[in-house]
């Protein structure tokens, strides 16, 4: 199979779907790689490293889509990227469609396979290619609310850890999954008092346990919600529904109870945020005010760190990708179910049930398109 990575386009997104190791080991399979020329340059690969690895560098994204029956990306294809689609090719990459319907429709309309990182599963339910960006952007959450928190970027002027003598800032972390865990741990480290709310009795133990005095757990109904929302200078937005557009679970009004200068961090952003007044920001852009709260929205926090974003990424968007390009698509979707969870387009028809209920699309099950 001929496979394909092109550089990505989204702002300040420095990523790449394939690194040249990655692609030494699709070259080794018997496989043809393209490459775009300057797609690695944001993890400090060059063209001559890709190849070194037996890859072919191509001069423009149009000769990748072109000529090739896979392409594998990181972020969500744009517009000028979704118009290069055909029917029969795979697409490979994180996709968020629930809170996308441009994207979507496009999707669709091309006919594209496209295989989404964020919903292919693992065991007991986990999402084992979603994982390392959400350890990434869990972590970073907190950097970047730190950052927002100072008095110069808008913030409160709250020093997250505190100084002795003065106490630590509060940090409420909403959703104990992964993302919750991440940034719970990198506050608690920092020396913040950290609250985390969720509403599984057993993600609760399991963090009670891990972090025993270091961090506090707090079943989340609507009255814990918005006490801990009041009391905070930083939350933290870290729900997911896995392919669906995430709750708004701060509300509006829920602004006016706190701290003017408190900061909001809406990981779930790429499913549409779980903030009432969340919407995208970019790297270049990445807060605004609403009602004195600050709020940072960036849809690809992980790009900021491209070089651990993206070999974290390749250590398990990979073996897919081998798999898919070794069985093709429909084989490597029959043998592992997992992998087939990761369906979500395919010839003109949505295959995934959380993002054909959003958006309003007739849902066709991946096993029927497989006999």
């Amino acid at each position: 199979m001929r496979v394909g990575t092109v550089r990505e386009i989204k702002n300040h997104e420095y990523r790449v779907g394939l690194t040249p190791e990655s692609a030494r080991e699709l070259v080794v399979h018997g496989h043809e790689v393209w490459v775009e020329t300057g797609a690695g340059l944001g993890i400090g690969a060059s063209d001559a490293d890709y190849e070194a690895a037996g890859a072919k560098i191509q001069p423009d994204a149009k000769t990748v889509f072109d000529g090739c029956e896979m392409v594998v990306k990181v972020k969500e294809p744009q517009a000028v990227e979704r118009a290069m689609l055909r029917e029969g090719q795979v697409l490979y990459t994180y996709l968020h469609l629930a809170p996308d319907p441009e994207q979507t429709a496009d999707l669709v309309k091309s006919g594209v396979t496209a295989i989404a990182y964020e919903t292919v599963t693992g065991p007991n339910g986990s999402l084992p290619l979603l994982k390392p960006m959400s350890q990434v952007a869990g972590r970073m959450s907190i950097q970047a609310g730190a950052t927002a928190l100072e008095k110069a970027h808008g913030g409160r002027g709250v020093l997250l850890g505190g100084v002795p003598g003065v106490l630590p800032g509060k940090v409420a972390v909403i959703g104990g999954g992964v993302v919750g865990f991440n940034a719970a741990q990198m506050a608690a480290g920092l020396g913040a008092d950290v609250t985390v709310l969720d509403r599984d009795p057993d993600v609760l133990e399991r963090l009670g346990i891990h972090f025993e005095s270091r961090a506090k757990t707090r079943f989340s109904n609507r009255a814990n919600l918005a006490a801990a929302v009041a009391e905070a200078d930083l939350v933290i937005g870290a729900v997911l529904i896995p392919g669906a557009a995430a709750p708004k679970l701060v509300t509006r009004e829920m602004l006016g109870t706190m701290k003017p200068g408190a900061v909001l961090v809406d990981v779930a952003i790429d499913q549409g945020g779980c903030f009432e007044t969340s919407h995208a920001t970019t790297h270049a852009d990445p807060t605004y005010i609403v009602d004195g709260i600050v709020h940072y929205c960036v849809a690809n926090m992980p790009g900021a760190v491209a070089r651990t974003s993206t070999y974290a990424l390749n250590n398990v968007t990979l073996p897919h990708a081998l798999r898919i390009a070794d069985l093709g698509w429909k084989e490597a979707l029959r043998r592992d179910a997992h992998l087939a969870a990761g369906l979500n387009v395919h010839g003109g028809k949505v295959t995934y049930e959380a993002v054909a209920r959003e958006l309003g699309y007739d849902f066709a099950h991946y096993a029927d398109l497989l006999m």
